[in-house]
């Protein structure tokens, strides 16, 4: 077995535990209030998407991603050439596509995965919504952010983090989230496509119904990329559970696993 089809197979375990039915029954006999059901009771995911006292869109609750072929790829939906990447971000990405350099991956050693490779992770996110500061809790690790509302400008030279700092904004009935901030240890996707401190991220988040979030995320990094590059992401809403703890604890299993 090589070091990618074990990490493979712990990325199907975890998938497998999140989506048992144990899991998916947590809280059950408690449904959660202002649900839209149809005629036989059953969830209206396409009902108008709810509207928070300020008129503004409510992007709270917790959200399924749908789009979970961006965690081996970000870039999958790009033709061969397409992607406008530098030549030294081309070979590093073909040479950790290497099975060798599996190991290599920060959420293979237990270190946060960076963004927007989060969001594409087979484990629900929760977004707990206020006027001035929206924060999203990842059931990936524990790990959360936080993105501010109220006013405040980007710092010009932030200290490097795994997540970044994000601050964001309404566009209408869309919420826009700059982050930039980045340390550069992180890969965009389970091929490899780097980051570095130069990255920002744009997320122009928006629920298009009660049951559907939108998700259009920008790579901007001159150091890798000739040029900004998108995607969209979609997340379902996960209704009547919680996040449960999930602890990573693979990082010392990791050396040991076979190479070839």
């Amino acid at each position: 077995m090589n070091i990618r089809t074990a990490l493979g197979l712990i990325v199907l375990g975890v998938m497998a535990l999140i989506f048992s039915p144990a899991i998916d029954a947590q809280w059950i006999k408690l449904p959660a209030d202002g649900i839209p059901r149809t005629a036989d009771g059953k969830i209206n995911m396409t009902a108008p998407a709810p509207r928070r006292a300020d008129g503004k869109p409510d992007l709270s609750g917790i959200w399924n991603p749908m789009n979970t072929k961006y965690l081996n790829n970000l870039a999958v939906d790009f033709k061969p050439g397409e992607l406008p990447i530098l030549p030294w971000a081309d070979a590093i990405t073909k040479e950790r596509s290497n099975d060798m350099h599996g190991a290599e991956e920060s959420d293979a050693n237990c270190l946060p995965p960076g963004i927007p490779k989060i969001n594409a992770t087979p484990n629900p996110l929760k977004i707990v919504q206020e006027p001035k500061l929206i924060v999203v809790l990842y059931e990936t690790f524990g790990i959360f952010r936080q993105f501010f509302m109220d006013g405040r400008e980007l710092r010009k030279d932030p200290n490097p983090s795994w997540l970044g700092y994000s601050i964001a904004k309404w566009d209408g009935d869309t919420l826009v989230v700059d982050t930039v901030g980045f340390n550069g240890k992180t890969w965009l996707d389970k091929v490899g496509h780097p980051t570095t401190e130069s990255t920002h991220v744009t997320e122009r988040f928006r629920r298009v119904d009660f049951g559907h979030l939108e998700s259009v995320v920008t790579i901007e990094d001159p150091t890798a990329y000739t040029k900004p590059w998108t995607v969209t992401e979609h997340f379902d809403f996960f209704p009547n559970t919680e996040l449960i703890e999930n602890v990573c604890e693979n990082e010392k299993d990791i050396r040991h696993m076979p190479r070839n």
